[in-house]
């Protein structure tokens, strides 16, 4: 349960219904200039559909950039076999952070890059963390993996700080 600004946030959990927010979907930069990205609703995102959603802490830090945004891209293809419709990114980052990222990636739309800048999503299911110790501030997402169908959550993979286990592709698609 996290407290922010005097207002309860229980960790979402098995069985939850996702809450509807704005995010910016990253998109590709022109003539080298990051974009703003597209504002979307998460029911867009999520209604109707089977999804894998995962979060890290901040793109370009080492763990989120050498394997875990690395392990969706390439096990993108078998997760999608296993009738997944979209695999989505989700940092706390702003939205031109995250069309830089996509670039830095070659991420080539294998997976959606989701800017969740004022970590509204990230508060109101709970998995907001104090990253301050390690220079990344407040107001960051804790790595997790989700697996949810019609906005509904049906598998939560959550990590303990500092670690990169059960929220990479490969632990997700043995639980397909």
């Amino acid at each position: 349960m996290n407290i922010i600004n005097n207002i309860v946030h229980k960790m979402i959990k098995v069985g939850d219904k996702l809450p509807e927010v704005n995010f910016w979907i990253s998109t590709k930069a022109i003539d080298g200039a990051c974009q703003m990205g597209k504002k979307v609703n998460s029911t867009q995102l999520f209604d109707n559909k089977k999804v894998v959603l995962f979060a890290i802490p901040g793109a370009f830090t080492p763990t989120c950039s050498a394997k875990h945004l690395p392990s969706f891209v390439q096990n993108s293809q078998q997760i999608k076999s296993k009738g997944i419709d979209s695999i989505i990114c989700l940092a706390t980052n702003d939205p031109f952070v995250m069309s830089a990222y996509e670039r830095d990636q070659n991420i080539d739309g294998q997976v959606t890059l989701v800017s969740d800048g004022n970590s509204e999503f990230t508060k109101k299911i709970g998995m907001e963390m104090d990253g301050s110790g390690h220079g990344l501030g407040v107001g960051r997402s804790k790595r997790y993996a989700m697996i949810v169908e019609n906005n509904i959550v049906k598998s939560l993979f959550l990590e303990e700080p500092g670690k990169y286990e059960v929220s990479s592709a490969e632990h997700v698609l043995s639980k397909l």
